[in-house]
């Protein structure tokens, strides 16, 4: 079982930025496909960025230029750095990883193991 553990959410005003850091096991950050994903209130849950274990990255077009998702295998830490936070951003945030897939994908169903979410606020 792989474990997933979130932190770094807060409240900010809009144009702010934060960073979220997801920590798992040294086996998973480097040998599977990690992703962020988002779940504002009355939604389901959307893509946000997605990592291959290679280091390539795939963003929704809702936060490209804006987000980074990038991993320290050294740490065992995935990460989702913010900036330019708009009110629309505001959601509970998961880490997630894909060991049987491995594909650049922003489906739910590709994704095995969860974290338990983080809040991201902005306000406007």
């Amino acid at each position: 079982q792989v474990q997933l553990v979130e932190s770094g959410g807060g409240s900010v005003q809009s144009g702010g930025s934060l960073r979220l850091s997801c920590v798992t096991s040294t086996y998973a950050v480097s040998n599977y496909y990690m992703a962020w994903f988002r779940q504002a209130p009355g939604n389901g849950r959307e893509g946000v960025a997605v990592i291959s274990k290679f280091g390539d990255t795939v963003y929704a077009n809702s936060v490209k230029g804006r987000f980074t998702i990038s991993k320290d295998n050294a740490k065992n830490t995935l990460y989702l750095q913010m900036f330019s936070l708009k009110p629309e951003d505001t959601a509970m945030y998961y880490c997630a990883a894909d060991n049987r897939h491995q594909v650049m994908s922003f489906a739910e169903s590709d994704f095995d193991y969860w974290g338990q979410g983080s809040q991201v606020t902005v306000s406007s």
